[in-house]
């Protein structure tokens, strides 16, 4: 093959893939509507109030809430779960940032536990064992989305009686045992941040197949207030978590090619899947056969450097000369500064009373993906089957070019 692009020689990618996000006049015509409408506000609006019925519908619930982002949904899930001072909410240690924030948002502790080998998701088994008398939830992250165990998780929950919260900001379109992911605990939380698999930008909606959850849910993100009841009566300490109809609009128009887009994520993926397994070194994340789609946020491998011939850090750099997009695996938790440094959550927490030692916890196959995983943006996997293929052939060529990655080290 030729030399690496890294080095000199030329990509494999010449074209770039095409960018994210995908929009047209379906949006245009919607954020025209809202714009002639000079209802911008969800309140008097109805593209939010749209939304949230046909993305409830989407996941077989009445309906869902819809909030400001990704992370104010996990937010107002946990205080409509009645999750506040002193609970213990079981967390992974392998998650963006905002999953374990929002339960110290709600004065609630986070116990981060370690994760599944294959999938990258929590551990059942870590789970059940940091259970004490303290514990309120669990939240499931399903990383890259692919599904936790849900099978597991939800009887574990159900046997202890602890609320379930699902993290499906990577999981749009995920299936368990063709169930939608979302729907099989308390609470399913999603984001629409400007990299997700629908976007408007900003945004986030909780679903759930428990009413009760979504009336106080919909009453914490409207600042307290109940439906039917004088404007300025508050009834809940709630805050303004209000989707805007500039937001409503756009993803009403993600929702209508959503589905296309999911069945040629899951085709390229699957492809991958068994491409990328047949080179030394590369291991993409597990697909458990009870996961019958995933969302696929992102494409996930873990590189094992003795087997390949160079480390994560060297191959992501080569394959990014060689016209593959990449993103950063997200970093233990505990690894960040915020969780390791004493007056990190300052001043909302003046002490940890209670909390693990952040700075001294072990979570070794946490700390082991972190460390060794790819992970490719969602562009990879958008395109047709060929440009899936194009990532194939720039692992291949940078994995029979080892020896020159391990040369410029």
């Amino acid at each position: 093959m030729n030399t690496l692009a890294i080095n000199g020689g030329p990509p494999v990618r010449t074209t770039p893939y095409k960018t994210w996000p995908h929009h047209d006049d379906a949006e245009r015509k919607l954020l025209s509507e809202v714009l002639e409408s000079d209802r911008w506000w969800s309140s008097q609006g109805t593209k939010v109030h749209e939304f949230e019925r046909r993305w409830g519908e989407f996941h077989g619930t009445d309906r869902a809430v819809a909030v400001t982002n990704g992370s104010h949904a996990i937010d107002v899930a946990l205080l409509a779960l009645g999750i506040g001072a002193g609970d213990e909410v079981i967390v992974p240690a392998w998650t963006f940032f905002a999953t374990a924030a929002a339960v110290l948002m709600v004065n609630a502790i986070p116990v981060l536990v370690d994760v599944d080998p294959a999938t990258g998701c929590i551990d059942p088994t870590a789970a059940e064992a940091a259970i004490t008398d303290r514990t309120a939830a669990i939240i499931a992250v399903h990383i890259a989305g692919h599904p936790a165990d849900m099978d597991r998780l939800t009887a574990l929950c159900q046997q202890r009686g602890i609320a379930l919260v699902e993290d499906c900001a990577h999981a749009h379109g995920s299936r368990w045992n063709g169930q939608m992911v979302g729907t099989f605990g308390d609470a399913g939380t999603y984001s629409f941040q400007a990299s997700k698999l629908m976007t408007g930008g900003e945004g986030g909606a909780i679903v759930s197949k428990r009413t009760d959850v979504l009336e106080r849910a919909r009453s914490y993100g409207d600042c307290g207030r109940q439906p039917g009841e004088w404007f300025y009566a508050h009834f809940a300490l709630g805050g303004n978590y209000r989707m805007s109809e500039w937001q409503g609009a756009v993803l009403l128009a993600q929702l209508d090619r959503f589905e296309d887009q999911a069945r040629t994520r899951d085709a390229n993926s699957e492809l991958l899947n068994e491409q990328l397994a047949r080179i030394p070194g590369v291991h993409p994340q597990a697909r458990d056969p009870r996961c019958d789609r995933q969302g696929n946020y992102c494409y996930v491998v873990r590189i094992e450097a003795d087997e390949f011939g160079a480390d994560r850090e060297s191959v992501r750099l080569a394959l990014g000369a060689e016209g593959i997009p990449l993103t950063m695996s997200y970093p233990p938790i505990h690894r960040l500064d915020v969780f390791r440094e004493p007056h990190g959550f300052a001043p909302r927490w003046r002490s940890r009373d209670g909390m693990q030692d952040f700075a001294q916890l072990s979570l070794p196959t946490t700390e082991r993906l972190a460390d060794t995983t790819l992970w490719f943006t969602t562009a990879v996997l958008m395109g047709t089957r060929e440009d899936a293929l194009d990532v194939v052939a720039a692992v291949e060529k940078v994995q029979s070019h080892a020896d020159e990655l391990r040369s410029n080290r």
